[in-house]
């Protein structure tokens, strides 16, 4: 077979010179990540090889990952006898980037972002560092159980090739020709200082190969098996940047052994910033799964519920038969009593940061609690231990609090929890159903996370305290004492009767929009405002399932008038004369389409609405 030339997808190109040409200051991470990729090769081929002995003939014997720098070519040389690459895996893998949110890490790879190097591993583009020290890079490899071997070449600058090579060992050997001033890279000591930094926990001999002598210079030993008292916090982390294929540092590292009936390790680690995939439909998590040691899977969903998929690590069985296959586990009752103990362990951890006032779980709030939310709809065994660590942003704070704390807060005569979501804090805050509540003084949680329509009905109370919407059903606030003073300060209605005939006349202009036009007791400002009747779905939650295209015909709401806003006093003044039901017909339209607006809705009818407006601002003139 030919030569073939190939174009990298587009955003890989823009990567890769952004790579090559911003400014780094340490560059030696490049060996790590090509490190930790050979380490993975060799545990899927371990594992693969549990039930397909044959996949390891034909090949050297021990998993190992060498280095072999060579002065006299200025190459330096990283080979692993793992489960290697055929054709098609080259294209995909080392010519796209399409499952790593490449389009999401170009666009804050911006200003200084460009120097950041924890971006990198956000977005899974370990292998794409070496260009950072490389002028080209050659890759040959071997599958497992193909005879065909590859080799694929690129300088990174838009293009790589792809071509049958005869003779390829099983595995991938990747080939890095230096850029002048990169020769640290070829000395041996300094490569084993790399190594001993980062990849020491390794559990796969790193030999270095020099003048024809091999040394293994990483400790090759699982670091989940050492006692907590030798692993110092430094290794702790690059652990975890190896099983993360991360570059944050762990915002938390929990590393237990669990005994008695069942037996297993855990190592994990809690980030400290967002992975790129953390919303992705699929909710993945990312535990690596042992069984003595041998590598079983990465994508064991059963280890972990999807509300706490944000966790990285390892976790190793002593319980697990070692050739457990991927179907075996999903019904397997060790593996479900693992879980248990990893949630409960999780979520005992987390207890502890919350209540430690001097510790940053604001930070970790802000990474994952949309995350975290999820199990209050999800996991009903633990829903009263997860809304203890949950926090919300409110009316009266701007720290995110518990709602221990808002409860603590309530006014005499609050019986409910009072709630409002949308899109943003900023534009709930402005919210007319807000207004008569933050005058009395009443604290309303701020909810913004799509997950927030569905947990409340889930939970149904805190404390023996309902949750409310305050865009929901009627609002009668007149037993709850507010700030002193507070009824005071507010105009005096219209009359009831004249109220009545206006309400009389909305209703009659807007007919079967509205499911009802009522006197507000939740209004201070505004003279108007949408709210959804008891029990049918909420204005955002349509607003959201609207834009998924899973909603149906649009709800009637009910629309609540002001009595004591000056404009719906003149109007009401007027509403109990002869006529006065065609001439406020057009009023009532305009005041249907603000509250509208005011939801953030898309008026239907944009020509009608200021053909009405006009009309209404030639009778002001």
């Amino acid at each position: 077979m030919a030569e073939e030339k190939l174009s990298f997808q587009a955003e890989v190109s823009k990567l890769l010179d952004l790579v090559v040409h911003s400014l780094y200051s340490n560059k030696e991470i490049f060996l790590r990540e090509l490190i930790s990729n050979a380490s993975d090769a060799c545990d899927k081929l371990r594992y693969a090889a549990l039930t397909q002995p044959d996949l390891l003939a034909g090949g050297p014997g021990e998993f190992r990952i060498t280095l072999s720098p060579d002065k006299a070519t200025r190459t330096l040389t990283i080979a692993d006898n793992g489960i290697g690459m055929n054709r098609d895996d080259l294209v995909d893998n080392l010519g796209t980037i399409a499952r790593s949110g490449t389009a999401a890490f170009l666009d804050q790879m911006t200003g200084e972002a460009k120097k950041d190097m924890s971006l990198i591993g956000q977005f899974g583009v370990g292998f794409y560092s070496a260009f950072m020290v490389a002028e080209k890079v050659e890759v040959i490899t071997r599958k497992a159980d193909e005879d065909q071997g590859w080799r694929w070449t690129s300088d990174g600058k838009g293009e790589f090739t792809i071509a049958e090579e005869a003779g390829a060992e099983r595995g991938t050997k990747i080939v890095l020709y230096l850029r002048e001033g990169e020769d640290e890279y070829l000395d041996g000591y300094r490569l084993r200082n790399i190594v001993k930094t980062y990849s020491d926990h390794i559990a796969l001999p790193v030999v270095l190969v020099e003048e024809g002598k091999e040394e293994t210079v990483n400790s090759a030993s699982a670091l989940w098996i050492r006692a907590k008292s030798e692993i110092t916090a430094e290794q702790y982390k690059e652990f975890y940047h190896h099983v993360a294929h991360a570059f944050d540092e762990p915002w938390a590292t929990l590393h237990y052994k669990a005994e008695g009936a069942i037996e297993y390790t855990g190592l994990l680690f809690v980030p400290s910033q967002k992975p790129f995939d953390l919303f992705q439909p699929d909710r993945k998590q990312h535990l690596k799964l042992y069984v003595k040691r041998v590598f079983i899977t990465d994508n064991c969903a059963e280890l972990l519920p999807p509300y706490l998929r944000f966790v990285r690590g390892i976790v190793d069985s002593q319980d697990l038969p070692l050739n457990v296959s991927r179907e075996m586990l999903q019904h397997n009752p060790v593996l479900a009593k693992i879980r248990t103990g990893l949630v409960k362990r999780l979520l005992s951890e987390l207890k502890k940061r919350a209540e430690d006032a001097e510790g940053d779980y604001a930070t970790f709030w802000t990474n994952f609690g949309a995350v975290l939310k999820e199990g209050l709809y999800e996991d009903f065994e633990r829903k009263a231990e997860i809304l203890e660590l949950c926090r919300f942003a409110t009316t009266a704070s701007d720290e995110p609090i518990s709602l221990a704390t808002y409860v603590s807060r309530m006014k005499e005569g609050q019986e409910a929890i009072y709630t409002i979501s949308g899109d943003e804090i900023s534009s709930l805050k402005k919210s007319p159903q807000l207004e008569g509540f933050i005058a009395k003084g009443i604290e309303v949680l701020l909810l913004t996370d799509p997950i927030d329509e569905f947990w409340p009905n889930a939970i149904s109370a805190y404390q023996e305290k309902p949750f409310r919407s305050v865009t929901q059903g009627a609002a009668d606030l007149s037993s709850i004492k507010g700030a002193e003073g507070a009824d005071d300060k507010r105009p005096e209605p219209a009359a009831g009767d004249a109220v009545a005939a206006l309400i009389a006349a909305f209703k009659l202009a807007l007919g079967d929009q509205v499911k009802d036009v009522r006197s507000s007791d939740r209004l201070i400002d505004s003279p108007v405002c949408l709210v959804a009747d008891e029990g049918d779905v909420g204005l955002h939650l349509e607003r959201l399932l609207r834009q998924h295209q899973q909603a149906g015909q649009r709800a009637p709401r009910i629309l609540e008038v002001n009595p004591r806003h000056p404009l719906i006093r003149r109007l009401a003044g007027e509403a109990t004369s002869e006529g006065a039901a065609d001439r406020l017909a057009d009023t009532a339209w305009l005041l249907f389409d603000q509250a509208r607006i005011v939801e953030g809705e898309v008026l239907s009818d944009p020509a009608s609405f200021a053909r009405r407006l006009s009309k209404v601002l030639e009778k002001m003139g």
